[in-house]
């Protein structure tokens, strides 16, 4: 709901400052939203579970040359302590993808609400340590089957740009370099597709692995994939994202994490 008493200025400015990725728009975006005269906000869709909360809400705005821009903003309770986190995307289908990614279960969800599973959650927890390694070699089995090719439909939305928050938010040394980053300075339109998921337990604790293939489509007709693993099998339990040229190399990037001990 639209405040009535707020500037669209002040409302830009709560937006960026509360989110977590604001750092992760599009400068050309940000750029274009300092020209904002009028704004109009809604609810674009929501989620609501026993553990899980989450909202995505429309912002539009209406820019000094006639144009207008929309930003997603996700809100979701997997903070610490269930706090609310939010966060901003410039494509509908960003917001959508991070709105998977979020974990069934917010850590504020073991409270006096949780208190009776707690004790079955415990059980559990000792079966599937018993089933460590049986749990990993299935692991390894998955990450090593051949995905099922999918029909891709490229998006026309500033992909050259998109390529390169990808490659900006890859934590691996060994991500890809300068000649991939120069090529996919000619990309103009792009496919997002999540290959693999599963949840397992790494060292005693839950992890949670995803592989996504970022294809774009360059100005010379051909295509390249960037290949992001998102994982939780840190020693903390944050989520860390590394980014391969190659699928092979990502799927023995997610092997890896989930045999350390």
């Amino acid at each position: 709901m639209n405040d009535p008493y707020e500037t669209t200025e002040t409302q830009l400015e709560r937006l960026l400052g509360r989110a977590l990725n604001s750092f992760d728009l599009p400068d050309a975006t940000v750029e274009r939203l300092e020209s904002a005269l009028a704004h109009a906000s809604s609810l674009h869709s929501s989620h609501h579970s026993a553990a899980l909360h989450r909202a995505t809400y429309r912002h539009a705005y209406l820019l000094s040359d006639g144009s207008s821009l929309v930003l997603w903003e996700l809100v979701h309770n997997t903070g610490r302590d269930g706090t609310e986190q939010h966060e901003l995307y410039a494509e509908e289908s960003e917001a959508r993808l991070a709105a998977s990614r979020l974990p069934t279960r917010s850590p504020g969800c073991a409270g006096s609400a949780g208190a009776l599973a707690e004790g079955r959650f415990n059980d559990l927890d000792a079966d599937i340590d018993a089933d460590l390694d049986a749990d990993l070699e299935l692991l390894s089995s998955l990450l090593t089957a051949p995905s099922a090719p999918l029909p891709r439909m490229y998006v026309l939305d500033n992909s050259a740009d998109h390529a390169r928050r990808v490659l900006r938010r890859a934590e691996n040394a060994d991500r890809p370099g300068r000649e991939i980053a120069g090529r996919l300075r000619a990309a103009f339109a792009h496919h997002i597709t999540q290959v693999f998921g599963r949840q397992c337990r790494v060292e005693g604790k839950d992890a949670g692995f995803t592989l996504y293939e970022h294809a774009f489509l360059l100005l010379d007709g051909t295509e390249t994939s960037l290949w992001e693993v998102e994982h939780t099998a840190t020693p903390d339990g944050r989520h860390m994202c590394e980014v391969y040229g190659e699928e092979n190399l990502a799927r023995e990037a997610m092997e890896l994490r989930g045999r350390v001990r």
